[in-house]
């Protein structure tokens, strides 16, 4: 006779919790374009991992566009992406550091601010802040 584990047990959980976190992230941008290729599109989206079109504004990548060089448009994927670590309450992270220099240039992020062991955290209200902003060109993921 097989043992079956109980509904407590961490394994149990762990594995519940990795396949939720999964259909969490279904939502979030696979193929990232550059704000310069999606500025050329008619349509700017891209493809999620769940196969679905995540669509950008257009009024959302001008705005984020604005006082970048074009060396930046270039190089800046969309959607920026905060992570969330479920060990980490109030913050969450950012792992492009293109990302972090274009939110600094307009202001979102402090100039001083620099990733750190390929991490930028940042305060939960500070990300929401900046979706709040950019509605189009931020996603959230997690960890």
């Amino acid at each position: 006779m097989t043992h079956r584990p109980r509904i407590t047990e961490e394994s149990v959980l762990t594995r519940w919790m990795g396949m939720e976190i999964a259909r969490i992230n279904d939502s979030v941008v696979a193929g990232h374009k550059t704000l310069a290729q999606l500025l050329a599109e008619e349509n700017p989206k891209a493809r999620t991992k769940g196969g679905g079109d995540h669509h950008f504004s257009r009024e959302t990548l001008a705005s984020l566009g604005k006082g970048l060089d074009e060396e930046t448009w270039k190089a800046l994927k969309l959607p920026v992406i905060f992570f969330f670590d479920m060990d980490v309450r109030d913050s969450c992270y950012l792992t492009d550091g293109i990302a972090v220099l274009a939110l600094q240039v307009h202001g979102d992020l402090g100039e001083g601010r620099k990733l750190t062991n390929g991490r930028l955290w940042v305060a939960r209200a500070i990300a929401y802040a900046i979706a709040k902003k950019y509605p189009t060109a931020i996603q959230f993921a997690m960890a």
